[in-house]
C-alpha cells in the first residue's frame, strides 16, 4: 500500500524508522540551480537525529566534488565526500573493478566533465573532442581522429552534443571489442518548470546507430550503484529508504534492492500516477520539504 505524507505524525514516523536516506539530487534536493522549499530545514532536522545521508544522483555531468560545491552554494552544510555517489562515480568504479580496464587504455568520452574528472581520477586516460581539437574537425576527416588506443566508450548527457561526437562515437562503437558504457538511462531531467533531454535520450542515439545496446549502465535503478553506495557504506536494508522524483529510477532502484521508498512530486512525476497505489513507492509526499514543514505548523 502506498501512503501520502501529509500529516505531522506520518512525517515524524517516518523520520524514526530510517537511520539512513538516500537522496536523488535534480527534482528532489534542487530544480537546476534553485533549492527546493524547506529542503535545507529537512536535512538539518535528519542531521540533528543522526541519520546517515546519501546522495545518490544519475546525473554525471558533475564530479563528486562539483555536487559537494553546489551543496555548499545552496547552504547545505556539512557534506563529506563519501556522501556523494553519482553515475560517473560508478561508472568509473565499474570500468575499474568490474571492467578492469588496463590503465594505458583511453577511454571516449561522449559527456561532460563530471566523468572524465571521475575517470581520470581512477588513473584513466580520457579522451573528448577538446582533446583532438588541434586536428581538422570535418566529416572528410573522420577516420584520422580515431585513436587506436581507445578500449572503452562511455556515453552520458553531453550539453555541448554535435553530430561530429556522435559519428566518432559510432566510429569506436562499430567495433564491438570495445565495451560501450552508459552512465545512466534518465530520459529527461527536471528544468524549472518543463523537461530537458536526458542522458538516455543521448544512450538511445549512439545504442541505435551502432545498433549495439550498452554494455553495462551505471546508474539507477542498476545493481552497480548499490555496489557504488555499498563500497563506502555499510546499510541495514530494513533502516533504509530511498527519496527520489522518478519511477523508473529511484523508485525501481529502491525496489530491486529490497529498500522502501518514498516518491516527491517536486520534479518528473505526478500525484495521478500513485495516488491509488504503486508496487515500487511506499511513501509519496508533494516535497522532501514537508518532512520539516508537516511537523513546524
Amino acid at each position: 500500500m502506498t501512503v501520502k505524507i501529509n500529516t505531522a505524525e506520518q512525517a515524524a514516523s517516518l523520520i524514526d524508522k530510517y537511520d539512513t536516506f538516500l537522496f536523488d539530487c535534480d527534482g528532489v534536493i534542487w530544480v537546476g540551480n534553485e533549492l527546493l522549499p524547506s529542503v535545507k530545514e529537512t536535512i538539518e532536522l535528519l542531521q540533528s537525529k543522526n541519520k546517515k545521508l546519501i546522495f545518490v544522483s544519475n546525473n554525471s555531468t558533475k564530479s563528486r566534488i562539483e555536487y559537494i560545491e553546489k551543496l555548499l552554494k545552496l547552504n547545505i552544510n556539512n557534506i563529506k565526500l563519501e556522501q556523494i555517489i553519482n553515475s560517473a562515480y560508478s561508472t568509473a568504479i565499474y570500468i575499474n573493478e568490474v571492467l578492469k580496464l588496463n590503465k594505458d587504455k583511453k577511454i571516449w568520452v561522449l559527456g561532460q566533465n563530471g566523468i572524465t574528472s571521475e575517470l581520470q581520477n581512477f588513473g584513466y586516460e580520457t579522451l573528448t573532442l577538446d582533446d583532438i581539437k588541434d586536428k581538422e574537425l570535418t566529416m572528410e576527416n573522420i577516420n584520422n581522429l580515431i585513436d587506436l588506443n581507445v578500449g572503452c566508450v562511455v556515453v552520458g548527457l553531453d550539453f555541448q552534443l554535435t553530430y561530429l561526437k556522435l559519428c566518432i562515437t559510432l566510429q569506436y562503437l562499430l567495433n564491438k571489442d570495445i565495451p560501450f558504457i552508459a552512465t545512466n538511462i534518465d530520459s529527461t531531467f527536471p528544468f524549472k518548470n518543463t523537461k530537458l533531454p536526458g542522458a538516455g535520450s543521448v544512450v538511445e542515439i549512439a545504442s541505435f546507430s551502432s545498433n549495439r545496446k550498452p554494455d553495462a549502465i551505471c546508474g539507477k535503478p542498476n545493481p552497480g550503484m548499490m555496489d557504488s553506495i555499498l563500497s563506502h557504506h555499510k546499510l541495514n536494508k530494513d533502516k533504509t529508504i530511498m527519496v527520489g522524483d522518478r519511477l523508473n529510477t529511484d523508485m525501481k532502484f529502491g525496489s530491486v534492492n529490497d529498500i522502501d521508498t518514498l516518491l516527491v512530486l517536486t520534479g518528473i512525476e505526478l500525484e495521478s500516477t500513485v495516488s491509488n497505489g504503486h508496487p515500487d513507492v511506499t511513501y509519496y509526499a508533494d516535497k522532501l520539504g514537508d518532512l520539516y514543514a508537516l511537523g513546524s505548523k
